[in-house]
């Protein structure tokens, strides 16, 4: 399959860059929401790039070294589980992936956005997939995929009684039932834990 297909189409029609953008960190429970917007050179393929949840921890970190070094320009953002919390998480993906598009160097033609709930008010071709289907999209998951990992691997050693470096904020049966027992931390988004965690009223 060639996964340069909607890039070409883009270059071909007139575009000289072209970005891919994806977020990591939707569903989990902490952390933030992390974006990454990438543009990617026309002749420089790296081999084994796919959507980061196929790839293992260390491809994952080999390919996202690669990705940088060779990259035209690269950017990543976040919003914390606060901002999370207070605008939602669909809105939360949406600013975040503007963020990262916003922060590039060299400003994209056109972006392409795994995904088609976001409507960015930026020129952008959604792709269901993406990530599978895109080089771009699939960069940008795997920069963004080990971005949060380590992330939430530093934030675990600021709160070590619920291994965040285990499971890196999801859901787990370990973590939820860690949060029934001592509460949440700042790093919780407390809509996401409504269902299983009640605030103590003071």
């Amino acid at each position: 399959m060639d996964k340069f297909v909607y890039e070409r189409k883009h270059l071909n029609n007139g575009a000289k860059y072209v970005a891919g953008v994806d977020e990591v960190g939707r569903g989990p429970l902490a952390g933030p929401v992390v974006c990454c917007a990438v543009i990617m050179p026309e002749c420089d393929f790296i081999d084994g790039v796919d959507d980061s949840k196929k790839l293992t921890e260390k491809k994952r970190e080999q390919l996202a070294e690669l990705i940088k070094q060779r990259a035209v320009c690269y950017s990543i953002a976040e919003i914390s589980p606060q901002e999370i919390d207070q605008i939602n998480i669909l809105n939360a993906v949406k600013k975040c992936m503007v963020m990262a598009v916003e922060g590039l160097k060299i400003k994209p033609d056109i972006t392409l956005v795994d995904g088609v709930d976001t409507a960015l008010p930026i020129n952008a071709e959604y792709l269901i997939k993406g990530d599978s289907k895109s080089y771009s999209i699939g960069c940008a998951s795997i920069v963004a995929k080990v971005y949060r990992d380590n992330l939430m691997k530093e934030l675990a050693k600021d709160y070590p009684e619920y291994s965040f470096e285990r499971h890196k904020g999801y859901g787990t049966k370990i973590h939820i039932e860690k949060i029934k027992e001592i509460g949440p931390c700042k790093l919780h988004r407390k809509t996401f834990i409504k269902n299983f965690w009640v605030e103590p009223a003071n």
